[in-house]
């Protein structure tokens, strides 16, 4: 895939950092500037309401999104996974999604220390029990 040249802001990575090792920030969600020249952090939140995150996935706007997954695996307790969302709903503009597509490898990179990746294109992929499902099975 072609890059699109799109640089990643240093509040992406400070703000990643912050949820990583700090544990403060429950998730981050990035967008494309307004000039489409970089990524930047369009929301960051300490809360663990689930549903509060998804009300930042806008219907028609394309983003991408960091979550610390919490989640119980049987007898282990409970264990948090750091879940990388590319957020591309089928109502976005394709020139959107094509930018955001193409630069997604830049944000991803920067990002040591993802657990699992998630791709949405609809509310159902994005799903509190889809993402659940999906991080207690991967085992990288």
């Amino acid at each position: 895939m072609i890059s699109s040249g799109v640089k990643v802001a240093p509040e992406c990575l400070e703000a990643f950092q912050s949820l990583k090792l700090g544990k403060k920030l429950k998730y981050i969600i990035f967008k494309l500037s307004p000039n489409n020249t970089e990524i930047v952090v369009a929301k960051t939140s300490e809360s663990s309401n689930y549903d509060e995150f998804l009300e930042h996935l806008q219907p028609a706007e394309c983003a991408y999104a960091v979550y610390d997954v919490e989640y119980q695996k049987g007898e282990e307790g409970k264990r948090n996974k750091i879940c990388f969302f590319t957020w591309s709903p089928d109502d976005s503009k394709i020139k959107q999604k094509m930018l955001y597509a193409s630069s997604k490898d830049a944000l991803r990179k920067s990002l040591v220390g993802i657990s699992s990746e998630i791709q949405g294109t609809d509310m159902s992929e994005v799903a509190h029990e889809t993402v659940l499902e999906k991080v207690s099975r991967s085992s990288f």
